[in-house]
């Protein structure tokens, strides 16, 4: 059974009705104080958008301590930083937009699953839930079209919805995944910083932008000044915590090695390097990869995918590979139609699924790194970071 504590009436009754069967609502904090008494085992409470914050964050910090195991979703017409910050911290499990039905299913159930666990009703033949395969895309120079890729590739992998796909932009200092998207900065990866010391997935889920189906979205900061308190340790926690909640995590990163693009390469199952069909691309790409080996990234989860590849520029697809010393693994036509793609904040395997573009990044997703054996993460000399 769940607990529904909602003072208002009509949002009771609604509430009540989404939920579905098994909900006892009460309106008076008596009425739950007393049913929580009675049913020990009671796994969730959630609370309804006229509850007083207050309230809800008191019974949440006072059960925690003495009930680990009960699980309180807050619901919300209005979510901001502040109240998700407070509600975390209290021990709030979900902080959940009241009108979003199926965010608030999701949230309930995630919460009883964690209830189902703690209470040890899970057996422990049943495996753990598999960490999402994590893909880096990375060029060692700008404009070769890496956050382009990267926002087709997150919207391919989620095939309609039917896997979940976090993009991660982990350009911090001037990252374009939000403006690609047209999606508004309201809450990031910089909303990370004032909660470090509890990083988990309820804390980062409220920190994502929806974007299409299946595709969840942790923005970079607006600004360089927000980046710089960004560390290496920040982004393992982060990492660490995405990849509990979806299929795959397709990050997008700067066109240079920082703390941070080291320590996402560090736990990455497929690395996508991207190049254009000219020699400073290509030389600092060989660079790059000269780099990875160093660092022990091996090159059997290595992908390296031209961009433009049919533009007219004197080299040859040998000259390419003479010069990255390393088969290409993709190729991606040139069109007029990607800019005017990003221009409409559309990412073209949407905007136009039959083009030859799309039909590319779409083979490198299913073809390609779908299908991508996970690697061995087990890399000798090299304990304890960087």
């Amino acid at each position: 059974m769940t607990i529904l504590f909602e003072p208002n009436r009509q949002w009771s009754a609604h509430l009540a009705a989404m939920l579905g069967g098994g909900v006892q609502a009460v309106a008076r904090i008596e009425d739950l104080q007393r049913l929580l008494a009675d049913l020990p085992g009671e796994p969730l409470v959630v609370f309804g958008p006229s509850t007083p914050t207050s309230v809800a964050l008191d019974v949440a910090a006072q059960q925690r301590l003495v009930r680990p195991a009960l699980g309180v979703v807050l619901l919300r017409e209005r979510l901001d930083m502040e109240t998700m910050s407070q509600a975390l911290r209290a021990g709030v499990r979900e902080a959940v937009d009241a009108h979003d039905t199926e965010g608030v299913r999701a949230a309930c159930g995630r919460s009883l699953e964690v209830s189902r666990h703690l209470n040890g009703a899970v057996a422990p033949a049943v495996a753990a839930p598999a960490e999402a395969k994590i893909v880096t895309v990375f060029s060692a120079k700008g404009g070769c079209g890496k956050s382009t890729l990267a926002t087709n590739l997150a919207v391919c992998l989620a095939d309609g919805g039917r896997r979940r796909v976090c993009l991660v932009d982990l350009d911090l200092a001037f990252g374009d995944v939000g403006i690609m998207l047209q999606l508004s900065p309201d809450r990031g990866i910089a909303d990370v910083v004032a909660s470090r010391d509890r990083i988990d997935a309820g804390l980062i889920r409220a920190l994502l932008t929806p974007y299409a189906p299946g595709v969840d979205v942790l923005l970079a900061p607006v600004g360089p000044t927000e980046a710089e308190r960004i560390d290496r340790e920040l982004v393992v926690a982060v990492l660490a915590a995405v990849r509990t909640m979806a299929d795959f995590v397709v990050i997008d990163t700067p066109a240079h090695f920082t703390e941070g693009v080291l320590a996402a390469l560090d736990v990455t199952d497929v690395h996508v390097l991207v190049a254009t069909p000219d020699v400073p691309a290509l030389k600092n790409l060989r660079i790059a990869m000269d780099m990875l080996d160093l660092l022990g990234l091996g090159k059997d989860n290595r992908l390296v995918v031209l961009n433009r590849s049919d533009a007219r520029v004197g080299l040859s697809g040998a000259d390419i590979e003479r010069v990255l010393q390393s088969r290409t693994t993709g190729h991606i036509p040139s069109s007029r139609d990607v800019p005017i793609s990003i221009n409409r904040g559309t990412p073209i395997v949407l905007d136009k699924p039959s083009h030859p573009v799309s039909k590319a990044i779409r083979d490198l997703a299913s073809g390609q790194i779908a299908q991508q054996g996970r690697r061995e993460r087990t890399r000798s000399g090299r304990a304890g970071g960087r």
